[in-house]
């Protein structure tokens, strides 16, 4: 069984930043984020590989910058030029290959317009 813990949600205004950690109690392959808004389905973020690889949703790119300290077992999402439709549950997940395995309890990240 693999624990995630999240943190760095909070509330921030339209285009600051905000950063998000998530560490994990054992290594494992890929690890990233996916979130959800009030009345939507879960949403895809970001991923990164144990190389170092990474992708992203749609939604995101070039705003968003996902890394991982593997040492640390740590994945943290650095999130830039924000806006309200990012307002949302953000949920770290770990996979032994790509689908997520273990998911974390979620950290609110809420943009004010």
């Amino acid at each position: 069984q693999v624990q995630l813990v999240e943190s760095g949600g909070g509330l921030v205004q339209a285009g600051g930043s905000l950063r998000l950690s998530c560490v994990a109690s054992t290594s494992i392959f890929n690890m990233g984020w996916y979130r959800q808004a009030p009345g939507k389905q879960r949403e895809f973020v970001a991923a990164v590989g144990s190389g170092g690889s990474t992708r992203y949703g749609d939604s995101v790119k070039g705003r968003f910058t996902i890394s991982r300290d593997s040492a640390k077992n740590t994945v943290s999402l650095q999130m830039n030029s924000l806006k309200p439709e990012d307002t949302a549950i953000y949920f770290c997940y770990a996979a032994r290959i790509v689908v997520p395995d273990y998911w974390g309890r979620g950290t609110q990240v809420t943009v004010s317009s």
